[in-house]
């Protein structure tokens, strides 16, 4: 028997960026929000930090201010480095997106959104991990979840803990666990990565563009020089540390035999010495943590199990950027949520909730599809270094990739580039 229980229209598991975005929407509608967040606040995720315009937007949609003078890091653009070419761009200024990008840690970021949702009327519980989902016997529906409480050390009390509500939001990240314990497995023929990162205390601190290094290099089982498929970073945070680390791609032949610690460190040894990054300045261990891409956890909504964010497998392939993607999934899922909760009865609700896969693939899937192709051709090391050979030195190609890679495509008309990239997302499949 559980010592504690309640009841509420939604409960959200796990207060990410997907999470708190949804409970905020959702509490913004007037609907009884339950978010549970298993960790205490606040509390560490290994990500890159970087903020594109495409995440901003979802900020600046769901009301959270980002002054400068309260954290907020402003970049204008993205500098790409590889054969021997150093490319500078700056965010691209259309009507759909703000010209710029933000860089802010996840330890300050989430706690940010979460007491966000609070503002708005949504119940935080911290600290409550949830175990296993309540399920109908005739329905096979989850009706609830059961959780244990977890005290400030970061330990089990053996308090029992019981929620129950006629819909639940996985929001529980990458393994998520509630969906597996649903049935809902990640699908093998989607693109996963990985991502390693530390902070460094540097000079660099205060860049104004995000930096991105396509050259990644390790060493096949004969010792023979491998071009990683993915990229380094270095993403100044404005506290007087950068965050420096790479992401890559399960394309390659060398995914799942390769120390990417080590690859990291070396990566930042031919790194000038005046950036001072080195064993020396860095603030802590280098940490990893896998990146679920392109729809890699499907259906996104059955049996009153809704799925936003990495839980679903919303990283964007092109990139490995997620966080705009688990904000945006939330807002979407939360308009179908609250036009949902009001039809009139249960069969009506369902109606609508079923809808809500389609409107992530109408969203998403065509895109997608596309970076999954992409994925495909750059885990090949020559097709990834013919692209960094005779891409890096077309600035006009450039700016049309970083559109094409950060999702910045003008949906509102544009420029031809913005219209092409809208076309190809709109003809490919979305599977």
């Amino acid at each position: 028997m559980a010592e504690a229980e309640e009841t509420a229209d939604v409960i959200i598991v796990g207060a990410g960026p997907g999470g708190s975005a949804t409970a905020a929407y959702l509490a913004m509608s007037g609907l009884d929000v339950l978010l549970l967040e298993k960790t205490r606040f606040p509390r560490e995720k290994v990500c890159g930090d970087g903020l594109t315009p495409r995440a901003v937007r979802e900020l600046i949609s769901l009301g959270v201010p980002t002054p400068e003078d309260d954290g907020w890091i402003k970049n204008k653009g993205l500098r790409i480095i590889g054969g021997g070419m150093r490319l500078q761009l700056d965010w691209p200024d259309v009507a759909s997106f703000p010209p710029y990008g933000l860089v802010r840690t996840r330890q300050d970021f989430d706690d940010i959104l979460a007491r966000h949702a609070v503002k708005h009327g949504a119940r935080l519980r911290q600290g409550c991990n949830v175990t296993t989902p309540i399920v109908d016997d005739a329905t096979g529906n989850i009706t609830g979840v059961e959780a244990k409480e977890m005290g400030q050390d970061g330990r089990a009390t053996g308090k029992r803990l019981r929620y129950t509500a006629p819909l639940v939001i996985a929001a529980d990240g990458n393994s998520s666990r509630l969906s597996l314990s649903m049935g809902r497995e990640k699908r093998e023929d989607r693109p996963m990565g990985v991502a390693v990162r530390a902070y460094y205390t540097s000079p660099r601190h205060d860049d104004d563009y995000l930096e991105s290094w396509l050259e990644l290099w390790s060493k096949d089982a004969a010792g023979k020089r491998v071009l990683l498929p993915g990229y380094g970073w270095i993403f100044g945070v404005g506290d007087g540390t950068s965050n420096v680390g790479l992401g890559i791609l399960n394309t390659s032949s060398a995914f799942g035999k390769t120390d990417y610690k080590d690859v990291m460190r070396q990566w930042v040894a031919t790194m000038p010495q005046e950036w001072t990054y080195n064993e020396e300045t860095i603030t802590g261990p280098i940490r990893g943590a896998a990146l679920p891409m392109g729809f890699n956890r499907q259906p996104h909504y059955d049996k009153g199990l809704l799925l936003v964010g990495d839980a679903g497998g919303m990283v964007n392939p092109f990139n490995g950027e997620g966080i705009a993607y688990a904000m945006e999934s939330g807002r979407l899922a939360a308009e179908v949520v609250a036009q949902a909760f009001a039809r009139g009865d249960a069969a009506g609700r369902e109606r609508v909730l079923a809808s809500y896969p389609g409107v992530m693939k109408d969203a998403l899937g065509g895109y997608y599809t596309l970076g999954r192709m992409f994925a495909k051709m750059i885990g090949n090391p020559d097709v990834m270094r013919l692209a960094v050979k005779y891409g890096l030195p077309r600035q006009t190609m450039m700016k049309f990739l970083l559109k094409v890679m950060a999702n910045l495509g003008d949906g509102r008309g544009g420029a031809v580039d913005d219209r092409l990239l809208h076309a190809l997302s709109r003809m490919a499949p979305a599977a």
